[in-house]
């Protein structure tokens, strides 16, 4: 799950992170009394998208007048921001964030990640923090700077020092940023982050470490542990087949292809999606119903996928273990006849009471096409895409 920049700085706030004083809105009318009830003479107009790159795309902008937050909140609310990170159709701004200028030195790049081969969480820094940070990371590896944090002990001092000097804090702002960077990792730590971003964190004119974005992304197999963060779930900014999807526990993701895929299992899921495209197709959705699937579960994945109008075929690809086939093939039976399934459906499936399932698939007198391997579905189903 992610969340807005203005969401993820309430947190960081909690942590002891310093970040600029803001407020979130929602009208032009909004925008203009929180830059006058932050004062001062400068703002920062803000689009709140869950997506990074929005400098570049015209969603941030600096005023240096009431007039001009006016302006700028009128042209950003309601746009359709485009960004690296959002696609070609962009994503709507319908929430912004006034924030009050900032005295910018230097920027700096810091983020927490869980690195998957050492089973530590990965601190990472750079100096040439900015809009540009995935260039440097591209060209000059070498800028990027590391320490592996064992959960156990958490980020010592000496690290959180050590990284900081490397990343350019200078000596006078070495406590400051460990206490940024040691906030950051237990912040990242207790929410069952999988990602804490914070491009840039600034230096400013007097020597002050601030947090001046803020990306998070969380686990949201372990929500159920954080109700406060739940709640600054925003539907808005997800896809409504995802959301409908989870309403059943269902784990689907739409892309960009026109193959549909049900399957049991995330890595059988992904086996799937890797075959089809091995014999020319692109999968629409990644669709894991899980060991437990039910007609229901099973006739709602169908809702869902034909829910894409590129679908153009349909490959159902089971592993009988926990699941049995009969239960998967009644559902499939009873969901194409729900649905009114009119693009072709492959059905392969594999294991406990296979053969009672591919009886029922058989007697159902739908035209369903039957495969016995996984090269023979994505063949078949490939070839079926290309004639619809």
């Amino acid at each position: 799950m992610k969340i807005h920049e203005y969401q993820g700085k309430d947190i960081l706030r909690q942590y002891g992170v310093a970040v600029p004083r803001g407020i979130a809105c929602f009208s032009v009318d909004e925008a203009v009394a929180a830059a006058q009830k932050l004062g001062g003479s400068l703002w920062v107009v803000k689009a709140q998208i869950h997506a990074g790159g929005r400098g570049k795309g015209g969603g941030v902008k600096v005023a240096k007048s009431l007039d001009d937050v006016r302006t700028y909140a009128t042209s950003i609310l309601g746009m359709q921001l485009k960004t690296h990170q959002t696609g070609p159709d962009g994503q709507k701004v319908r929430r912004l964030l006034i924030e009050e200028g900032a005295d910018i030195k230097k920027e700096i790049y810091l983020a927490a990640v869980t690195d998957r081969v050492t089973q530590k969480i990965c601190v990472m820094g750079s100096s040439e923090g900015g809009m540009d940070i995935e260039e440097v990371a591209a060209t000059h590896p070498e800028k990027i700077h590391k320490v592996f944090v064992d959960p156990a002990t958490g980020l010592t001092d000496a690290d959180a020092d050590a990284l900081s000097s490397k990343i350019g804090i200078p000596a006078d702002s070495i406590a400051q940023a460990r206490s940024v960077l040691k906030g950051l990792y237990k912040a990242f730590w207790e929410t069952d982050a999988s990602l804490a971003e914070i491009n840039p964190l600034i230096l400013t004119g007097d020597g002050r470490v601030v947090a001046l974005d803020a990306k998070w992304n969380f686990d949201s197999n372990a929500l159920y542990r954080h109700p406060e963060i739940t709640e600054y779930r925003d539907l808005d900014e997800e896809d409504p087949a995802e959301i409908e999807a989870s309403k059943f526990d269902l784990a689907y993701i739409q892309l960009d292809g026109n193959i549909g895929c049900l399957v049991n299992g995330a890595g059988l899921a992904m086996a799937t999606m890797d075959t089809i495209k091995l014999f020319g197709g692109e999968p629409a959705n990644f669709l894991d119903v899980g060991g437990g699937a039910t007609t229901e579960k099973v006739t709602e994945a169908f809702k869902i996928m034909l829910g894409n109008p590129n679908v153009k075929a349909i490959l159902v690809n089971i592993f009988g273990g926990i699941m049995r086939c009969d239960v998967i093939a009644e559902g499939v039976v009873s969901a194409s006849r729900a649905v009114g399934l009119k693009v072709p459906l492959v059905v392969r499936m594999k294991g406990t009471n296979e053969d009672l399932g591919k009886k029922i698939l058989a007697e159902s007198g739908l035209p369903i096409i039957s495969a016995d391997t996984m090269a023979q579905a994505a063949e078949k189903v490939v070839a079926a895409a290309k004639k619809a």
